[in-house]
């Protein structure tokens, strides 16, 4: 997920009970919520670089006691730089698991949707996606946000009219927040699943099926962005599981690109490499001599651009309908290969990789 939902899960968590037995409790479950995506520090090496190292070995369950600790040192620090003692005495111990469990609950959402993560690298390279919810969750955002500010706002009218202050105020809004989150994963859980048999039941290749997805749309649980693959080609699709509807036609056919020299030699690259270990349905193109987007190097007229795509991000994600053309998509890769299948160049997100 996007990080400010992450923010907001943490502090969710902390207010929802944990706040009432140490102080700094929902400080640190907040930090900690978004702590593993300090990954992304990685980009100062390069897009290629931070693309490898993203949901890496932060987002493990072995990483959990880590980013316990340094979380849970840094409020330390917050602690004895305070000029008074919090309302009740800190317990270091259960600041470490709090801390932990939040750290936890980033590597939850983040297997909700359908980017994935590697909890057990290095032992275990693979990638796990549930694919349920979009990389950003409106509804969730906003319910998570409300358990924070509702009760801030409630809290300052009763300050206007003299009521006494209520202690851990806000642990019904924030457990309401998170009983809404688990609801809403096993609403969008029952129509993936559905959503994919739909696909898997239909006639909707001429060629045997040999594998099928649904992708999530950012805010409709019953609409999904299908993806079947044949032998030749990838069919896409727009799935309405409240009406049954599979909607289908000759544009949303993506023919299996020719394997070209450069395109073998651009796999092996490091962006290649990288690119299709996290890919679960990629597609690799040889464009030609065209400027990779956001490129300051002009190809060569004797170089071949090669693009790499995934067509799990092919769609818009609230239309939930695929990309025309399908080119230039959210987290594509472009490499040039120049004579002799040398790698004259490597970008992502407009950026190149030294």
């Amino acid at each position: 997920m996007e990080p400010v939902t992450h923010f907001l899960t943490g502090a969710c968590l902390g207010r929802s009970g944990f706040n009432r037995k140490t102080a700094y409790a929902t400080l640190a479950m907040t930090l900690a919520a978004e702590a593993p995506d300090l990954d992304m520090l990685w980009g100062f090496r390069g897009p290629v670089s931070v693309f490898q190292h993203h949901r890496g070995i932060t987002h493990t369950i072995w990483a959990a006691p880590v980013v316990g600790l340094v979380t849970t040192g840094f409020v330390w620090l917050v602690h004895r730089l305070r000029k008074k003692d919090p309302a009740i005495p800190p317990r270091w111990g259960l600041i470490w698991l709090f801390a932990m469990i939040a750290q936890l609950s980033h590597l939850l959402l983040d297997y909700t949707n359908n980017y994935g993560l590697r909890p057990f690298f290095p032992f275990d390279p693979h990638w796990y996606a549930w694919s349920i919810v979009f990389i950003f969750d409106p509804w969730m955002f906003l319910v998570l946000l409300s358990a924070l500010v509702i009760p801030w706002i409630l809290g300052l009218a009763e300050g206007e009219i003299g009521a006494r202050k209520k202690p851990f105020r806000g642990r019904g809004w924030a457990i309401a927040a998170l009983t809404f989150v688990l609801l809403w994963w096993g609403l969008r859980n029952a129509e993936h699943l559905h959503a994919m048999e739909l696909v898997r039941t239909g006639s909707y290749t001429r060629e045997p099926l040999l594998r099928v997805a649904a992708e999530p749309h950012m805010l409709d649980p019953f609409r999904w962005h299908a993806l079947m693959e044949t032998r030749d080609y990838y069919q896409t699709a727009a799935v309405q599981t409240l009406s049954d509807e599979v909607d289908t036609g000759a544009n949303d056919i993506i023919y299996k690109p020719r394997v070209t020299p450069a395109v073998a030699a651009a796999r092996q690259s490091y962006l290649g490499r990288v690119y299709l270990d996290w890919s679960q349905w990629p597609l690799t193109t040889d464009d030609g001599p065209v400027p990779a987007p956001g490129s300051n190097l002009l190809p060569l007229p004797a170089w071949h651009t090669v693009e790499f795509q995934d067509l799990r991000f092919g769609y818009t994600p609230l239309a939930a309908e695929a990309a025309d053309p399908p080119h230039g998509s959210p987290l594509s890769g472009w490499v040039y290969v120049g004579p002799a299948r040398a790698m004259e160049g490597m970008f992502m997100g407009g950026r190149e990789q030294h």
